[in-house]
């Protein structure tokens, strides 16, 4: 298959890059950046995009995409409301996969907050706390946001209505059934994700703690063979994956 990878130049772009070439069935026929010395587009036999580009890229190169009727995986996370929804509209007409993270561990990671949650309820307070390098540039992380929404789900509440991003200052006691995340930053860290239940006389903590950028790029690469001559829709890694959802 043929792939064309955006945001070649950074971390996760180089990532793809050497995994994509070590991969047999895989050519990477442009490795697009801004920066000195990468390509500016993709050629025409291009099969499937893989962005892990800037949250401004994505909606014109995914419209880019839509119009030639190529594959898209989004890894790029920090999208605005009015960038998703061009992505969401491009979703009609060619195969989108979107997930802030394409780890195996993390998906499972998905399912076990999603339980945890519906078990234990309201009594246990959830705390979401996640981790990332000194470089990254929004916060919380979309891994910490889609672990937020899976506890949510499990109490069958919406995210907005309960979330807390961060605390400072005389903000009073705790609500029953808030979901709160924190961001931490700092040194080359690749992403740390712990989602904690704190009862009355017990605390429950499920951590998922990356060695490397490879989980990532190897489950994107994957998500791209999968989406190529896939229906026009909206998917996720849980769909690359085949898991319940």
């Amino acid at each position: 298959m043929k792939v064309a990878i955006l945001g070649a130049a950074g971390r996760m772009g180089q990532m793809l890059v050497k995994l994509a070439e070590a991969d047999a069935d895989l050519t990477v026929v442009a490795k697009i950046d801004i920066a000195p010395g990468y390509d500016a587009e993709w050629p025409a036999e291009t099969q499937a995009v893989i962005d892990f580009s800037f949250h401004t890229a994505v909606a014109p190169n995914i419209e880019k995409a839509a119009a030639q009727g190529i594959a898209y995986v989004v890894g790029t996370t920090g999208l605005t409301a009015e960038e998703q929804a061009r992505v969401d509209a491009c979703a009609a007409r060619i195969p989108v996969v979107q997930a802030a993270n394409y780890s195996l561990g993390v998906n499972l990671l998905l399912d076990l907050v999603k339980r945890a949650a519906a078990v234990l309820g309201p009594a246990y307070d959830i705390e979401v706390v996640e981790m990332h390098h000194r470089h990254k540039k929004d916060a919380p992380s979309g891994t910490a946001l889609m672990l937020a929404n899976a506890a949510a789900a499990g109490r069958n509440v919406k995210l907005d209505d309960v979330a807390c991003y961060g605390r400072e200052g005389l903000v009073g006691e705790r609500p029953e059934g808030e979901i709160a995340l924190h961001a931490l930053r700092g040194g080359s860290v690749v992403g740390d994700h712990t989602v904690m239940f704190a009862g009355e006389v017990e605390r429950v903590e499920i951590t998922h703690k990356a060695q490397s950028r490879e989980a990532f790029a190897a489950g994107a690469l994957r998500a791209a063979s999968w989406a190529a001559g896939r229906t026009p829709g909206k998917y996720d890694m849980r769909d690359v994956l085949g898991f319940d959802k």
